[in-house]
């Protein structure tokens, strides 16, 4: 006889797997009903314009109507702000509001200008050739000097006596040699001994030139006429060779060397009018002449050298000062339009171009200089195209546009060419 145990316990696992069954049948049942539900009261809200299941998806539907975009909106919930969306993409993309300006002839600027560094015309760092003691000073600072002034002595007394010596041995073996000519004419001489008197005399001359020469590194000199710097030793220090004294420089004519692009190397030439300006007299201008071109172009920058003179007679300009250098500023007439109009791409720049319809075309140009606000249109455009300032970056290639015309700027006047001015 089997367990009671045994029974009851299988019984109860059979009734609990028959409801669980019967709850995944129902729930699955259930499911699908409320989907199908669903399916149909989406389908009569897309039909009907979102006449939902709720009171409040009537006016949301109604809203998605209003929008008018996607046909009623997607659903109740979702009607009004989608529904507005997508009206304007029912509608396509309207015209873009741009404003435009006409490429015309103006007068633009011939002349070119560049930045520069003042340079003394001839400067040079003082030091000494030797090790010695400095035992006068007769210099003071940012004093003008002439060429062979001495600026420093050093102690020579040992050279002096050296000197005085070398000097005596040269005097006796030119008495020696003198006399030996006599004999040697009567024959009382052989030949070797009248060359080796006058070789004694010859070296003996040379260490005299030679102790002279140690004589004169103990006199520092200036090598031209210039304008000494700060005096950097004192009385009885021990200089070495490469020890800075003080700077010399020649302030009457300054050089300024500017840079200036390769592609306009047509219009350098020697002897040019240059002006230049710095901001320590804003009111001045200081005249020179072109008076060097490198023969080398920067192949980094593309730019070559320029040298020029500018007379300083007063001193007022000083080796290092910043100046801005302009060269004969003619005008000539050009096709501008304004900078805001280029598109640059990389190292191509383009332009969107009004054409028939009210549409716009991009094309690419070649431009030449700028000037303020403008740039010349080389190549890409005629005069009275009108081309986009403003809104560029909203277009593409056949935008509709809608145009609102830019003022055209005022005629620049006619500049005179440079003449040179006194400095």
């Amino acid at each position: 006889m089997a367990d009671p145990r045994s029974v009851v316990t299988t019984i109860a696992v059979v009734a609990a797997l028959a409801c669980g069954g019967w709850a995944v049948y129902a729930t699955k049942h259930k499911a699908a009903g409320n989907g199908g539900q669903g399916f149909t009261q989406q389908s009569q809200a897309q039909g009907a314009g979102g006449a939902g299941r709720r009171p409040d998806g009537a006016g949301q539907s109604g809203q998605a109507r209003q929008g008018g975009g996607q046909g009623g909106g997607q659903g109740g919930g979702q009607g009004g702000g989608q529904g507005r969306q997508g009206g304007g993409q029912g509608q396509g993309q309207g015209p873009v509001g741009v404003v435009t300006s006409a490429a015309r002839m103006a007068n633009i600027d011939v002349g070119i200008e560049a930045i520069g560094t003042a340079v003394s015309n001839e400067a040079v760092s003082i030091t000494a050739k030797v090790s010695n003691i400095v035992t006068a000073i007769h210099f003071k600072d940012g004093e003008t000097v002439k060429a062979g002034d001495v600026l420093v002595e050093m102690d020579h007394a040992q050279v002096t006596a050296e000197l005085a010596s070398a000097q005596a041995d040269y005097a006796n073996s030119v008495s020696l040699f003198n006399r030996s000519k006599e004999l040697a004419a009567m024959q009382s001489l052989s030949k070797a001994q009248f060359e080796q008197l006058e070789t004694n005399m010859k070296s003996n001359e040379a260490k005299v030139a030679a102790i002279r020469a140690r004589l004169s590194d103990t006199y520092i000199r200036a090598p031209f006429g210039g304008r000494v710097g700060l005096r950097r030793i004192s009385l009885g220090a021990l200089i070495n060779p490469g020890t800075l004294i003080t700077t010399l420089d020649d302030l009457s004519t300054l050089k300024v060397d500017f840079a200036v692009p390769d592609v306009l190397m047509a219009e350098l030439g020697r002897a040019q009018t240059v002006v230049a300006r710095t901001a320590a007299y804003p009111s001045r201008k200081f005249s020179g002449k072109v008076v060097s071109i490198d023969s080398r172009v920067d192949a980094n920058s593309r730019s070559v050298t320029v040298r020029a003179l500018l007379p300083n007679q007063d001193g007022a300009l000083k080796p290092g000062m910043f100046l801005t250098v302009s060269m004969d500023r003619e005008q000539r007439k050009a096709l501008v339009i304004p900078e805001e109009a280029l598109v640059p791409e990389q190292a191509r720049q383009f332009v969107y171009v009004i054409i028939p319809g009210d549409k716009v075309s991009k094309r690419e140009v070649r431009i030449g200089r700028r000037q303020p606000g403008e740039v010349e249109v080389a190549d890409g455009l005629a005069n009275g195209d009108r081309v986009v300032v403003e809104g560029t970056l909203k277009l593409r290639e056949g935008s509709s546009i809608t145009e609102r015309i830019q003022a055209a700027p005022a005629a620049r006047p006619v500049a005179a060419p440079a003449k040179e001015a006194a400095p």
